[in-house]
C-alpha cells in the first residue's frame, strides 16, 4: 500500500494533491453547469455552441503564451492567480443568473476568460508536478492524479445534475468557485525555489527556444503528430458516431451508451490503481502499444453495437488510454529540462487540441455521406496501425525511465 502512495510522503506534492482533489471534484460540475446555464438563458443549441466554441478558441490562442509565463514565473503562483480569475468569472456568471441579468454575449465573454485562464494553468501544472516529488515517485504521482480525475469524471456529473435540477445551475457554479477558493491556500503551502529560467525579455525568443526543445526530440514530435490523427479519429468515431448510433440503433440505445461510457471510465480507474504499483520501464513503448486498444471498441461499435460487448471493449480501451497518458506524462516530465517544460508541454497540448474540432467536423460529414459501420471499422484499423507504427519508431521503442531506481527490461 505504501509503495503506491509513496508520493504523498513528499510534502509539496501532498499539498498540491489536496488542492487538485478539491478543484477536480468541483470542476467536474463545470460542463453541465455551463451547458444548462446557457440553455436557461436561451434554449437554443446554437447559443450553447457559440459559448463553448469561444472558450475553446480562447484556450488555443493563449496556450503557447501560457507556457512561456509558466516557465518564467513560480508555477504555483501562476495557478493561484488563474484560480482568482476563475473565481471572479464563474462567480460573475452565477451572479448574472441569480439576478436575471445573464445574456449569451456576456456568458461568451466570461467563457473566453475561463478558456484563457486554463491556457495558463495546464502548462503550469505539467511543469510543476516533477518539482513536487522525486523521480522514483513520479509515475505514482501521475497515476494518483489520474485516479482522482477519472473518479470525479464518473461521479461529478451526477452530483452536478442533482444540483442543477434542484436549485439551478447558478448554485453549481457557486460550488465550483468555492472549490477554487479553497485550493488557493492549499497551494500556498507548496514551498519551492524560484524558477531557474532567466527570461531575456523576449517572449518570442522563449517560444522559439521551446519549439527547439520540442522539435529536437524525434519521439516527442512523432507522437504528437501521430496523435493529431489519432485524437481526430477518436473524438469523431467515438463521441460523434457513438451517440448517433445509440440514438438510432436499438441494439445499443441511449441507456446502453451510458453504461458503455461508464465502463470506459472504470477501465481508466482500474488502470490508475495498477500503475501506482507496476512500473512502466519503457513508458512510450508500452503506452503506444496499449493505446492501440482503443481500436477494439471502435471496431465493436461498427460491427455489432450491443451494449454488453461494447462495454467490455470500452473498459479495455479506457485502460489502454490510461497506460499511454501516464507513460507520456512521466517521460515528458523526466526528459524535458524543468525550466523549459511548460513551454514544451504547451506545444504538445496545442497539437492535441487543434485535432479535436477537425475530428468532430470531418466525422459529422462522413456519418451522413458513407456507410457508418464500414467507416468505424476502417477508423479502428487506421487507429491501430497508427499507434503501433508510432511505437516502432526507434526513439519511442527504446525510451526508458530516467530514474536509476527503475531497473531496465
Amino acid at each position: 500500500m505504501t509503495r503506491g502512495l509513496a508520493a504523498l510522503g513528499d510534502r509539496n506534492f501532498r499539498w498540491f494533491f489536496l488542492a487538485r482533489v478539491v478543484t477536480m471534484i468541483t470542476g467536474s460540475m463545470s460542463s453541465i453547469a455551463l451547458a444548462f446555464a446557457v440553455l436557461e438563458i436561451d434554449n437554443d443549441a446554437r447559443s450553447l455552441a457559440v459559448v463553448l466554441t469561444v472558450s475553446t478558441v480562447s484556450n488555443v490562442v493563449f496556450l503557447l503564451f501560457g507556457g512561456v509565463v509558466a516557465d518564467r514565473l513560480p508555477r504555483a503562483l501562476v495557478i493561484q492567480a488563474c484560480y482568482v480569475v476563475d473565481i471572479l468569472s464563474i462567480g460573475t456568471m452565477a451572479l448574472l443568473l441569480l439576478t436575471g441579468a445573464a445574456t449569451v454575449p456576456r456568458f461568451a465573454l466570461l467563457a473566453a476568460v475561463n478558456g484563457a485562464s486554463s491556457a495558463f494553468v495546464m502548462p503550469a501544472m505539467q511543469g510543476l508536478i516533477p518539482q513536487l516529488t522525486t523521480p522514483a515517485h513520479l509515475q505514482q504521482a501521475n497515476a494518483m492524479l489520474s485516479f482522482v480525475r477519472s473518479a470525479v469524471t464518473i461521479g461529478g456529473p451526477v452530483i452536478a445534475g442533482i444540483i442543477v435540477a434542484t436549485v439551478g445551475p447558478a448554485w453549481a457554479m457557486v460550488v465550483q468557485a468555492c472549490g477554487w477558493l479553497a485550493a488557493i491556500p492549499l497551494l500556498a503551502m507548496v514551498r519551492l525555489p524560484r524558477p531557474s529560467h532567466d527570461p531575456d525579455g523576449s517572449m518570442l525568443r522563449d517560444l522559439r527556444t521551446g519549439w527547439g526543445e520540442f522539435w529536437s526530440r524525434t519521439w516527442m514530435w512523432a507522437i504528437c503528430l501521430s496523435f493529431m490523427v489519432l485524437n481526430a479519429i477518436h473524438i469523431g468515431a467515438w463521441q460523434v458516431a457513438g451517440p448517433f448510433i445509440a440514438n438510432n440503433d436499438p441494439r445499443l440505445g441511449i441507456a446502453g451508451w451510458g453504461w458503455v461510457l461508464s465502463a470506459e471510465g472504470l477501465g481508466v480507474l482500474v488502470m490508475t490503481l495498477l500503475l501506482m504499483w507496476l512500473p512502466l520501464r519503457r513508458p512510450l513503448r508500452w503506452g503506444m502499444l496499449a493505446v492501440s486498444a482503443i481500436a477494439v471498441p471502435l471496431a465493436v461499435l461498427g460491427a455489432s453495437p450491443h451494449a454488453v460487448p461494447l462495454a467490455v471493449a470500452a473498459f479495455i480501451g479506457g485502460a489502454g488510454m490510461e497506460i499511454f497518458n501516464t507513460g507520456w506524462n512521466v517521460t515528458e516530465m523526466e526528459q524535458i529540462p524543468g525550466d523549459k517544460l511548460s513551454r514544451v508541454a504547451s506545444y504538445d497540448m496545442l497539437a492535441s487540441f487543434v485535432a479535436l474540432p477537425m475530428g468532430t467536423m470531418v466525422y459529422g460529414w462522413l456519418i451522413v455521406a458513407v456507410d457508418v459501420p464500414s467507416l468505424l471499422i476502417v477508423s479502428a484499423a487506421i487507429y491501430a496501425a497508427g499507434s503501433i507504427g508510432t511505437a516502432l519508431i526507434p526513439s519511442v521503442w527504446r525510451m526508458g525511465r530516467a530514474d536509476a531506481a527503475v531497473p531496465p527490461d
